[in-house]
């Protein structure tokens, strides 16, 4: 079962309840009666294993940080070659030159 910090709106107490996630919230302080509210707190991250490495992100994330966006949209925009297809060539042409 989780911990709930709560924190009263007039005393400023703070208290912790622990709770089911399906039991209702609390409402009232112990302390004065007055209304109380959830105060949400960060939680901690361990990474576990050998590291956290530069090669592990994506590259679309890396260029886009050096610059080199601007240079993948100005190629994409180039209409692209085709590459020259050799014909050989005819037995006409070639006895003529001989």
């Amino acid at each position: 079962m989780p911990i709930y910090e709560y924190e009263c709106e007039n005393c400023g107490t703070h208290f912790d309840k622990l709770q089911s996630i399906q039991s209702d919230p609390i409402l009232q302080c112990p302390e004065c009666s007055g209304s109380v509210h959830k105060v949400f707190t960060p939680t901690g991250i361990i990474f576990k294993g050998s590291g956290w490495y530069i090669t592990d992100s994506r590259k679309a994330a890396s260029s886009a940080v050096t610059g080199d966006a601007s240079k993948k949209d100005s190629a994409e925009s180039k209409p692209e070659k085709k590459p020259e297809t050799k014909t050989e060539p005819s037995a006409s042409t070639a006895a003529s030159k001989t």
